[in-house]
């Protein structure tokens, strides 16, 4: 039986191991509705930060000579009832919406974890207390939750970031609550606490980490969500005020033209298509990335 040499590498035997990381972009990669999802929004958020440059005339400028003119060269998307060109208003809203979508995520996000892991771990009376008023939150449907929270707080856009906010804080905290019932019966958090790491170093370092890829998702399913409300809200005279050019108000001043001139509500409509629709492939497909369970 020989030998190898002194020095002399052995033949790989297999594939090099890959990183997880890796694993995991490259599974991102071949998820067809999250690279769709993915690109779409990218493509939409770009359009938004550059709208300066993208759209061809200034969303607030009245043109008498071109009301309700129909889609053409000039206007790619036709114009409202003050000459308006709505493919610029349409470019220009989506700063509005889609900042609207992620403040109000947001939003939901840092006090639904808050809330969920404070009634998870500490457990007993905190628990009931405060499980109790998120089962109230949640026995009203999302969309009449932001309009209290709207009636409450006043008319305007940034209350309505955070109503939408508000209507979402049930879900992100029992998600989480979920979530911190189990990971606190790991041993590392048993370890942790037996070395004895202070509350805060234990939820910060060891609870949360593992625990905040669900909230992940779920905020990225929830921006389509919020823009719709958003979006519902302003329909309502709520939300964003004229002449603002947000989705949902350009929805209700187009209203009552659909007869005569359908543009005026297509054009935000389908903006609104886009953005939930990229959103709601992108978490999807984050989800199933994310959840080894579902073995993609």
């Amino acid at each position: 039986m020989t030998r190898d040499a002194p020095g002399q590498d052995r033949p790989a035997t297999g594939k090099a191991t890959r990183s997880p990381r890796r694993a995991m972009l490259q599974r991102m990669a071949r998820h067809r509705g999250l690279a769709i999802g993915g690109a779409l929004l990218v493509i939409l958020a770009a359009t938004a930060v550059l709208a300066p440059l993208v759209a061809p005339h200034d969303p607030l400028a009245i043109d008498p000579a071109s009301i309700m003119a129909r889609p053409g060269p000039r206007h790619l998307l036709g114009t409202d009832t003050l000459g308006r060109d709505l493919f610029s208003r349409v470019v220009y809203g989506g700063r509005i919406s889609l900042l609207l979508g992620l403040i109000s995520v947001a939003v939901s996000l840092f006090f639904g974890v808050l809330l969920g892991v404070l009634a998870g771990y500490f457990g007993g009376k905190v628990d009931e207390v405060i499980m109790r008023f998120v089962d109230v939150l949640l026995a009203f449907p999302g969309l009449l939750l932001a309009l209290l929270a709207v009636f409450a707080l006043g008319i305007g856009l940034r209350n309505a970031m955070i109503a939408v906010g508000i209507s979402g804080i049930p879900l992100f905290a029992r998600v989480t609550r979920g979530e911190v019932l189990s990971a606190k019966q790991n041993l590392y958090i048993e370890a942790a606490r037996a070395i004895g790491a202070p509350e805060p170093v234990l939820i910060w370092r060891h609870l949360l980490p593992n625990i905040i890829t669900p909230n992940i998702v779920l905020a990225t399913l929830r921006v389509g969500t919020a823009i719709i409300f958003g979006a519902s809200l302003s329909f309502l005279g709520l939300g964003a005020q004229a002449p603002a050019p947000e989705w949902g108000l350009m929805l209700s001043q187009g209203r009552g033209f659909l007869a005569v001139a359908w543009w005026m509500s297509f054009a935000p409509g389908l903006a609104i298509f886009l953005v939930v629709m990229a959103s709601n492939l992108f978490g999807d497909g984050l989800r199933d990335v994310l959840d080894p369970r579902l073995g993609t």
